[in-house]
């Protein structure tokens, strides 16, 4: 696994589930780390988990509030004197069911978490990482390929992300920050026992009986997120930005040989599939 030596990094949603699982893989190799999340007992209690694998700090913060995202980048700064590696990994699937049927406001909050939430982090530590001339930026998309049904506000934010992760890769180029995204897989976490709790009524019957299958196979390793993000932080991955990676199916320790291809294409990135691509013999209209 790469070395994460001397690095310093900020973990939004650091302390249950994928992010610490990422918490600890950072500090097995080498890096500092901070865990930012809601719940003050759940951070205390991971610190304690995890303080014999390296040094952690923590701060308690709604990511979706602009003071509370300030206040924890300079308490970063701060406490880390620099941060190499910011993950986005706060998140909720907020209402779950028909979209005429959910709460727009419990709608419109689980789109604040998601989506305003990566962008205020972002626009927070993005300055510290200009001043440095480096650092890495990892969001987190979800929701599989194609339409997630009774998801909405999930898959709108998620699919927003992976865009703001394209463009804001492009912004960031000239100050040696890169910004990716990582689609974790179906995780055994909250988000799996907020489906069952959903039950088939709301979540739909295939949905359903697909994550009751999950919950009895165990789902997707947290683990291979973590190593993802482990290879997304190091120096391996230098001149790779603007893509969104998935933990399970991507061979990404391939790509330090396959840089110039990935970077060079439109391979990993959110696009419009167009007919020539799939061998349709219709031609696209053309423009006056």
């Amino acid at each position: 696994m790469a070395s994460l030596k001397n690095k310093k990094a900020v973990i939004f949603g650091g302390s249950r589930g994928i992010g610490k699982a990422i918490a600890k893989s950072f500090l097995e190799n080498g890096a500092e780390v901070f865990l930012v999340a809601r719940n003050a007992d759940e951070l205390a209690a991971t610190k304690k988990e995890l303080s014999s694998f390296g040094r952690v700090h923590i701060a308690v913060a709604d990511v979706s509030n602009v003071a509370d995202v300030e206040r924890v980048a300079k308490e970063a700064r701060k406490s880390l004197g620099g941060i190499h590696v910011l993950v986005n990994g706060a998140g909720v699937y907020g209402p779950i069911g028909l979209l005429t049927e959910v709460d727009p406001d419990e709608w419109r909050k689980a789109v604040d978490v998601n989506l305003f939430g990566t962008f205020l982090t972002t626009r927070s530590f993005a300055p510290i990482m200009k001043d440095q001339k480096g650092g890495c930026i990892i969001n987190f998309v979800g929701g599989g390929e194609g339409a997630y049904p009774r998801f909405s506000s999930y898959v709108s934010a998620k699919g927003a992300i992976a865009r703001f992760t394209e463009t804001v890769a492009e912004e960031f180029k000239p100050w040696g920050i890169r910004v990716n995204a990582i689609a974790p897989g179906a995780v055994n976490t909250k988000f799996l026992d907020d489906i069952l709790a959903a039950g088939p009524e709301k979540a739909g019957k295939e949905t359903y009986e697909k994550s009751l299958k999950q919950k009895k196979s165990g789902g997707a390793s947290p683990e291979e997120a973590a190593k993802l993000c482990v290879f997304l932080a190091s120096d391996a991955a230098e001149g790779l930005t603007g893509k969104t990676f998935s933990a399970v199916w991507d061979p990404y320790e391939t790509f330090p040989g396959r840089k110039s291809e990935i970077a060079s294409t439109d391979v990993y990135t959110m696009r419009r599939v167009r007919p020539k691509w799939l061998g349709f013999d219709w031609e696209d209209r053309k423009r006056k």
